[in-house]
């Protein structure tokens, strides 16, 4: 009797479990289908910039009509001539990549350094100024750069030139038209210092005791443990900050009116404005998203954990 009055049981649980093996096969056809479209999306201005970018202006007008636009219907290497002709990008690129790889490696130092104070340290004011660093996250740039621009606009700088007595330094009077006046102002960043105080709270504070124990200053325990720990955090942060100074217009168009010091945005505008070859700009287009690919893919391990990791303590 009891195994006739399971059996209705056991065939109601198979169907359930084939049930819920369709609702999985669904759910993941959907998601799938839903995360393939938005590949292919993202994708099609990418392909569509690179291969116009080999293809004479007249022919990538031509093909606009037809699925001929993605593919590589002819090739040729003059729109990147034209470029290099027409404007100073190896300058240009250079000024990008100094920028934005100085900027990247002070911020990752200064910001975790800030980060690691308000974090794991106990100093009388921290939720003050912890308070003040979450009201600065609010604050658009836009509403700063007017303000920032005079104070750059007055603030010294060394500059050391060749004489025929020999090396000479002179105070320059202003930040402006300069490298570092895209770099410094930048460095600290509320935003940046939030993030590694968020990742530096899920690492147990018992390794900052034990290595207290043992004689270790706060800077050790900062450089031997907290640092070899976040390696996910500080590549979220390199790639984010890479980003915002690799694509930053407003900043550079304002305080950089010369093209010695000009990064490759404001020289793509400029570039923009003189010529109607949609082909040359293509191919300065495409000159641009290529290192920040680069750096994505170096650094995509590293990010990627640092998002499926983030809400999790311990």
């Amino acid at each position: 009797m009891t195994e006739i009055a399971q059996a209705p049981l056991s065939a109601e649980a198979i169907a359930n479990a084939r049930r819920a093996r369709v609702r999985k096969v669904l759910r993941l056809t959907l998601s799938y289908t839903v995360m393939s479209v938005a590949l292919v999306v993202t994708l099609f201005p990418i392909v569509f910039m690179l291969v116009s970018s080999f293809k004479p202006n007249r022919i990538i007008f031509e093909d606009l009509r037809s699925l001929n636009a993605f593919v590589p219907t002819t090739f040729t290497l003059v729109n990147y001539q034209e470029v290099f002709i027409r404007t100073n990008f190896p300058r240009f690129m250079f000024n990008s990549v100094f920028i934005s790889t100085m900027t990247v490696l002070l911020s990752l130092f200064i910001n975790s350094l800030a980060a690691f104070s308000l974090a794991r340290l106990n100093w009388k004011g921290r939720g003050v100024i912890l308070g003040i660093l979450i009201a600065l996250l609010i604050i658009p740039f836009e509403t700063i750069a007017i303000p920032l621009l005079f104070v750059v606009n007055g603030l010294p700088w060394p500059v050391i030139s060749q004489t025929t007595g020999g090396m000479q330094v002179t105070m320059q009077t202003s930040w402006l038209n300069t490298l570092h006046v895209q770099i410094f102002p930048f460095v600290a960043d509320a935003f940046t210092i939030f993030l590694f105080y968020q990742f530096f709270l899920d690492i147990p504070k018992e390794l900052d005791e034990s290595a207290l124990v043992d004689g270790a200053s706060p800077f050790r325990i900062y450089w031997n443990i907290i640092l070899p720990l976040s390696r996910p955090a500080f590549a979220t942060v390199a790639i984010l900050q890479f980003l915002f100074r690799w694509n930053d217009y407003l900043w550079p168009t304002i305080a950089v009116p010369g093209e010695n010091a000009r990064p490759l945005t404001v020289g793509i505008a400029t570039f923009y404005t003189q010529t109607p070859d949609w082909g040359q700009i293509m191919a300065y287009a495409s000159m641009i998203t290529v290192p920040v690919l680069i750096v994505f893919l170096l650094f995509q391990k590293w990010f990627i954990q640092s998002i499926a990791t983030s809400g999790l303590k311990g």
